[in-house]
Formats: C-alpha cells, structure tokens, sequence
C-alpha cells in the first residue's frame, strides 16, 4: 500500500487515557468520580495510566520511529484549571510546551484537541455540560491554553466527539457522568455546540488558526425493511450522526429529532445558532464500526435497540466494516462540507493482545488498519478532500469504562512495567509511511 507525499500519517491518543493524573499537580475529573463510584471496569481509573507524563519524551520516540507525520494529541481541562475556571497551574501549561516542542523538534506536526472528556469536578458539581455557563468556561479554558500554544499547534480542535460528551454520557449513561435522563441529554447537546462555537469564535478572534471539531459517526442500518426498523436506523442516524454537523455546517438540527429534544433545550438557544455555524477550517472524523437497528417495541423514543450483526467483530464486539468510513467521507463531502478539509482522525481496532518472546502479532489489526487506509484513500480518488488518516492509539490505554481490558495500541503497554513494545500493526505503519 502507498499513502500520497501530501496525505498526512499520523496517530492519536488522549491526555486521560495515557498521561496519569497523579503526576504534575492535575486537579480531579469526572471521570475519577465516575469510576470511584463503578462507573469504569473493577473501577479502574486514570491515576497512573500510561504514565506518559514522566515517559512522553521515549513515547514520542516510538512515533518518531514509526515514521508518522503527525500526532494527535489532547490537552487535559483540570491539568490546567484545576477548579475548572479562575486559577491556572503553571505545571499543566509547563508539560504541554515541552510536549509541543518535542514534536516539533522531532519533525511531527502537534494536533491538539482541547476537550477530550476530562471535564473538571468543580465544574461537573455544578451541572457539567447542563449548565449553560458551560460555553463561557470552555471559551476561557481553550484561550488559556492556545495563547500558550497555538503559535506551534498544526491545527485546535475544540470538542472530540460530542456524541460521546452528550447523549452517551447523559443518556445512556456509559460514560461520565453517567446519567440516562433525556432532558439532561437534550441540555447537553445544544450547550456543546456552543461551547464550540463560542470558542471558536474567540480563539480566531485573538488571531489563531486551523480550528476544527472532531465528529464520530456510526453506521447505521436498519435490521430490515420493515417501517419500525428504517424509523429507528433512521433517528439513531440522526442522532449520532446528522445533529452535530448540520448544526454546524447549516445551522439547524434535524427535523425528524428535534421535537423530542427541544422542549428541554434553554430558552435562547434558536440565538445561539449562528454562534455554533462560526466556520471552521478542517473537520475531523472518528468511524470503527456499524451498527443495526430494530424497533425496540417500547413506543418510545428514540424507539430502537442494536441488534449483532454477521460481519467479523472486535473484542469489543464492534463490527468491522470499513466500507462505512468511506460511505461517511463521501456523504460529508456531498452533503454538509463541500470543500472544507477533511481528516481521519481516529480508526482502530480493540483485540486483547498477547505479549511473547516474539513480541506482539496483531495481525488482525493491522489489517483492519489497512482497509480503513485504503477506504480513505478511495475516497480521496473520488474527489473527497481528505487529507490525513490518524491511528487509534499510539499505546494501549485506559479505555474508559472498560478500563484496562481492551487494547487499541499499535504500542503493547505492560501497566504493572509501563514498558512499551511495538506490536506488528507499529511496524506495518512503519513500512507504509518508509515507502510513500
């Protein structure tokens, strides 16, 4: 397989999942209430981690290495405001410039991702992402950390997956903090587009540039032909993928959605529309699976339930189905985005990789990392501009409720060690980016 000269190479990891929280005065998250309280697997946290805040400069190495062109990475909220707002830790700011500076001396382009889940306590105790102030603390967190870094970040993204931050976080109730409550949801996913455009609006104001979002997007399709079935593929694409990026890019939310949403949104927030069209420069899009949908039965919305599929699975059970990454690529491309750049900006595949004497065969991912590659680069070839594609995740981490359990590393991490050893996937990524 060749990658193009000009299409970038890059992987991507998160400051939660990978940094420790114990090191270097970072305020609580969260994500350590979630799990203190059973929210997370055997209630395993982020404490420790990959203790990339001490090992950072020997991590950058490995990416080095690996010949990759870039580095995703996200800044953590309560490592700079450890209250969330008010009072900045110089150490937080402190270990970001060395970290952007140690890219650059190495030759990898710094992406940074300024909320990527870590919401501060303080600021969780006090509605989190419900209450409407939400935008106004985000707007002065991201200005503090740009203004330290943004004259040598290749490119901002304001919120990774907002899906996530909302509607899994406060309906289903997977992620921090947990709830399954539709108004809560309902706040949620209006105040983040918000949060997003009013940062957007005044990082490009105090001069910074390259600003984007990062969107996942699922794909969904119906079990069968059957009305109830179509209606629940339907609203759950609507949900995950059409609300965030037709209010971005068309200043409204989908019709067929809205209604069950807006009777719990503010008041105001028909004014706030304009703020959340603010353009952005690029656009990020994280994909690993489909899903199928059946009418739940339950006469409620949003009416639908998931059902397995016949496509070879993760060990997360997540359907392998790359034809869905450029399916999305092209439908942003035709339907929401026209020429604006788009990037990959997470693909990968969780397997509960062995360690030996041989060291880690993860065949199966690598492969799966190929024909993600390769559906990018389709995509491209029909006129889609698509510029970069971006590994999910340089080393195994703290994956969020399931803890330690599952592996999405090119990198093997032994916790109890914190010794690295690059897995097979690591070394075809290698020889893919030798030879562009």
């Amino acid at each position: 397989m060749k990658t193009p000269n000009d299409f970038v190479m890059g992987v991507a990891t998160a400051a939660y999942q990978i940094e420790g929280t114990s090191f270097g005065k970072c305020g609580p998250s969260h994500w350590d209430s979630f799990a203190a309280k059973g929210g997370t697997f055997q209630g395993q946290n982020g404490d420790i981690a990959c203790a990339h805040y001490e090992h950072w400069q020997s991590d950058l190495d490995l990416i080095q290495q690996g010949g990759f062109d870039a580095y995703r990475f996200s800044v953590a909220w309560p490592r700079i405001l450890a209250d969330g707002t008010g009072q900045v830790t110089p150490e937080g700011l402190d270990f970001y410039d060395r970290l952007v500076d140690g890219l650059l001396a190495r030759g990898i382009a710094p992406h940074a991702t300024l909320y990527h889940w870590d919401l501060p306590q303080a600021l969780a105790d006090h509605g989190g992402w419900e209450n409407p102030d939400i935008a106004k603390w985000f707007t002065e967190y991201a200005l503090t950390v740009t203004d330290r870094l943004g004259d040598r970040l290749e490119s901002i993204a304001t919120i990774n997956e907002p899906w996530c931050v909302t509607w899994l976080s406060h309906f289903l109730g997977h992620h921090a903090p947990g709830k399954t409550d539709l108004p809560a949801a309902s706040k949620t996913m209006h105040n983040v587009l918000y949060a997003h455009g009013l940062a957007t609006q005044a990082m490009r104001d105090a001069g910074h540039k390259n600003l984007g979002i990062v969107l996942n997007m699922e794909y969904a399709q119906p079990a069968s032909d059957k009305p109830a079935d179509v209606k629940a593929a339907q609203l759950y694409d609507g949900i995950y993928n059409r609300w965030f990026i037709e209010a971005i890019t068309k200043g409204r939310y989908p019709s067929d959605v809205l209604p069950y949403l807006e009777p719990h949104f503010p008041t105001s927030w028909q004014d706030q529309m304009p703020l959340i069209q603010t353009p952005i420069d690029w656009l990020g899009l994280n994909y690993y699976t489909r899903s199928i949908h059946a009418d739940d039965g339950t006469g409620q919305f949003p009416f639908g339930k998931s059902v397995a599929g016949p496509l070879n699975k993760t060990s997360m059970g997540w359907e392998i189905y790359p034809d869905g990454l450029e399916y999305f690529l092209n439908r942003l491309h035709k339907d929401y985005t026209g020429d604006l750049p788009l990037f990959v900006t997470e693909n990968g595949m969780a397997l509960h990789d062995q360690i030996s004497a041989n060291g880690v065969d993860d065949t199966t991912r690598a492969t799966y990392i190929q024909n993600h590659i390769q559906a990018t680069l389709n995509a491209r070839k029909n006129g889609v501009p698509v510029n970069g594609y971006f590994a999910w995740s340089v080393m195994d981490n703290f994956e969020w409720a399931f803890g330690y359990e599952e592996r999405f590393g090119i990198v093997h991490v032994d916790f109890e060690t914190q010794i690295r050893t690059p897995k097979s996937s690591h070394k075809m990524l290698q020889e893919i980016n030798k030879n562009r």
